[in-house]
């Protein structure tokens, strides 16, 4: 009952404050295209888990008004999360509410038209993962907390790109997901004392992936776990790529010179495949050389390493979910939330062993 009151007192203060901001200039738009489905958010970045301060991110007392409102992030936006969305971008830092930042990173990341209770944990992932980077930030831009470059950071949208993405459906979308992330106000996953590395993606084949096979570190919280999507409740799970036998073999020894592709035995090219305890391809042979399934997946723009492999007139890759399947999969968790889970049971079955920062405040 109290959940439910605070999601009706969210959704009256987003609808509240969107009608006092709609009549505002937007800032300048950035060029971006909303890809949910994207890969890594890290896969250009650290591959083990720096030491952190083990400490409240925030700071002060907890339940002192609105965290996230006080909570200034340091912003490299360049527009680079969708071109779709019109005009120039004036390339720079932006200092942001969390919230602000937030609304934008969230309807970037996934969309609006995903359960509340999903849009809910994603805004929670993505508030830990920018608190994250708060105590160690990333390489390519040790000024900023976070960039808008999805395969670094953070995909995120500014209000003139929300605009010309959602068209008439602004108002309604903007609420809902300022809704969500004024429902967890200042609500980040800790494992320890310490955020996590919220990783997500779009989707998963029945299972998610441990982290170490797809980066090599180790983080007890990014382990295989159950998720829900099939081919019949994810209409996109399953996809085909046809390579022809001319352009596979010039993908390959151009990748590996080594590898031995001979025309007149084409059962030599693909060999030996394990697949992990998820289903996904851990390793293979390609002509002979061996390699992992993510460089398999990197070399031929798979959408997935859950791929089968079918050599004959043609190669023919078919894979099932999308991303590099580690930690919350947001298919997954909108599949969860309409089955009634809340977005603290999705946060606490994608993310393994963890605890939420607002467990044992005060109701």
């Amino acid at each position: 009952m109290r959940r439910t009151l605070l999601i009706a007192l969210a959704l009256t203060i987003a609808a509240f404050t969107l009608a006092i901001t709609s009549s505002l200039p937007s800032e300048p738009t950035v060029i971006a295209e909303n890809l949910p489905s994207d890969d890594a958010r890290v896969e250009a970045g650290e591959t083990t888990s720096p030491p952190m301060i083990a400490q409240d991110p925030f700071g002060g007392e907890s339940g002192s008004g609105s965290r996230d409102a006080a909570t200034t992030v340091n912003a490299l936006v360049e527009g680079r999360t969708a071109p779709a969305y019109s005009g120039e971008v004036t390339a720079g830092t932006r200092e942001l509410t969390m919230s602000a930042f937030l609304i934008g990173a969230v309807a970037a990341e996934m969309p609006a038209e995903f359960e509340p209770e999903a849009l809910a944990a994603q805004a929670v992932a993505a508030r830990t993962y920018v608190l994250r980077n708060m105590s160690h930030r990333p390489p390519r831009h040790t000024e900023n907390d976070v960039c808008d470059d999805p395969t670094c950071c953070l995909a995120y949208l500014d209000d003139g790109a929300l605009r010309a993405k959602w068209g008439d459906a602004y108002a309604a979308n903007h609420a809902k997901i300022t809704a969500a992330v004024l429902a967890t106000d200042g609500v980040y996953i800790t494992y320890g004392t310490e955020p996590i590395l919220a990783a997500f993606h779009a989707s998963s084949a029945g299972m998610t992936e441990n982290v170490a096979t797809v980066w090599g570190s180790s983080e007890p919280y990014l382990v295989s776990v159950e998720s829900p999507e099939t081919p019949e409740n994810v209409p996109d799970l399953v996809a085909t790529v046809t390579v022809s036998r001319a352009d596979f073999r010039a993908t390959v020894t151009a990748a590996l010179p080594n590898a031995k592709l001979p025309t007149d035995d084409v059962s030599a090219w693909v060999t030996d495949v394990a697949r992990d305890a998820s289903g996904r391809i851990s390793s293979l042979s390609l002509g002979g050389v061996p390699v992992t399934g993510v460089e398999l997946r990197r070399m031929f723009a798979l959408r997935s390493t859950a791929a089968s492999i079918e050599v004959g007139e043609a190669v023919v890759f078919t894979t099932m979910g999308y991303g590099h399947g580690v930690g919350m999969s947001q298919r997954g968790a909108n599949l969860m939330a309409a089955g009634g889970a809340s977005w603290r049971e999705i946060l606490l079955t994608y993310y393994t062993g963890v605890s939420l920062s607002d467990e044992g405040e005060s109701a």
